[in-house]
């Protein structure tokens, strides 16, 4: 199961205080969703691990939400999921109707300033996010089978991503950071149509979030048409992103494999951008925002019923094959730190922008 970092857990714990005072509206809430209809928006095509876990939780949110709405998964992919985040901030309605299921590609155009994004993260309202890893795997034609193959592979490692500022990002950044040399093709709609390129042999490396490894490359490992090589790693008790990933424990982290091919912990502004990136796209995974002015008493329904999801027996049983088994992370373990996440320090912040620009020509 997943380990919540001491400093989220000291916030979680001021959260919770606050949090408190709105149960006396319990009452009130018993019935607030019978009859209604939930939009899950995820801004990606399907096939990607956001579709998966969103499809995933749909029958518990349906199940524990008061009222038993009926959830409605809706894919809006384009722009590497900038274009449905920005149809959500100009369309959801602060009733608690319409969620934003998505990832750090929607956060990191934001914390990078990008032109096309015109939502405003930080003044949306998180109702829960559910954690998640990262597992990199090749195809057995480059002749890797372990971390230090990446440096001398049978043939030229070619990846297939969505864009450079979203949820790839923290895989380039790895790459970076391990100083790989890959060949990197950018534009597909989801990690989803990434993998069937990989499936096809069009690309022989390739990363998938849990809830997509765990169902969709498990098998090809198993068949030996995949090879995991590492993980983005797990927070630790230090709080550095250095430890094994629970669900993936036999799966060296980046920052192992870093140690294996340079005899030394990884150090400088490569590994403070990796780490602040990697941090907020693992520790928070998925989350789902609720609009800017959404009432607290909608984000005290979402507290009560993402703790009743977690005491689930079904869902404990089933999301460990299905997420990793990490629990859902409601509201007050989440907004604070994830609001400060989104402020990485000026150094990172240039280097990512000079990285992204420079190297992926991205505009920013």
């Amino acid at each position: 199961m997943f380990t919540q970092p001491p400093v989220l857990k000291s916030l979680s714990a001021a959260l919770l205080v606050a949090v408190g005072g709105l149960a006396a509206n319990h009452s009130m809430a018993e019935d607030f969703y019978e009859g209604k209809t939930i939009q899950m928006v995820v801004p990606f095509g399907e096939g990607g691990a956001t579709y998966v876990a969103a499809k995933f939780l749909e029958p518990f949110l349906e199940k524990h939400l008061p009222g038993n709405p009926r959830v409605d998964v809706q894919t809006r992919p384009g722009g590497g999921s900038i274009l449905g985040a920005n149809w959500f901030a100009q369309n959801a309605e602060p009733d608690g109707e319409t969620i934003l299921f998505t990832t750090s590609s929607t956060s990191n155009p934001y914390v990078l300033g990008m032109d096309a994004v015109e939502y405003d993260l930080a003044a949306m309202r998180p109702a829960y996010s559910l954690p998640f890893g990262a597992v990199i795997y090749v195809s057995p034609r480059t002749g890797i089978d372990s971390p230090a193959g990446l440096k001398e592979p049978d043939m030229p490692l070619i990846y297939g991503g969505i864009a450079a500022a979203a949820s790839d990002l923290p895989t380039l950044l790895a790459f970076e950071l391990l100083d790989l040399d890959i060949q990197t093709v950018l534009g597909f709609d989801g990690r989803g149509p990434a993998r069937l390129a990989f499936e096809r042999g069009e690309t022989n490396i390739d990363f998938q979030f849990t809830p997509a490894y765990m169902s969709q490359v498990v098998d090809m490992v198993q068949a030996g048409s995949a090879v995991p090589i590492m993980t983005g790693g797990s927070v630790g008790e230090d709080g550095v992103l250095s430890a094994r990933d629970t669900a993936f424990p036999d799966y060296p982290s980046v920052h192992e494999v870093y140690e294996e091919l340079y005899g030394e912990a990884p150090s400088g502004v490569e590994w403070d951008a990796f780490q602040s990136i990697g941090a907020v796209t693992f520790n928070y995974g998925l989350t789902a925002y609720l609009p800017e002015g959404t009432p607290d008493e909608i984000l005290e329904i979402f507290e009560q019923t993402i703790a009743a999801i977690n005491d689930d027996p079904e869902y404990q049983e089933r999301s460990v094959d299905a997420v990793g088994g990490y629990s859902l992370l409601p509201a007050s373990e989440v907004t604070e730190s994830l609001s400060e996440a989104l402020q990485p320090s000026d150094e990172v912040r240039e280097h990512l922008r000079t990285l992204l620009s420079e190297e992926y020509d991205v505009e920013l």
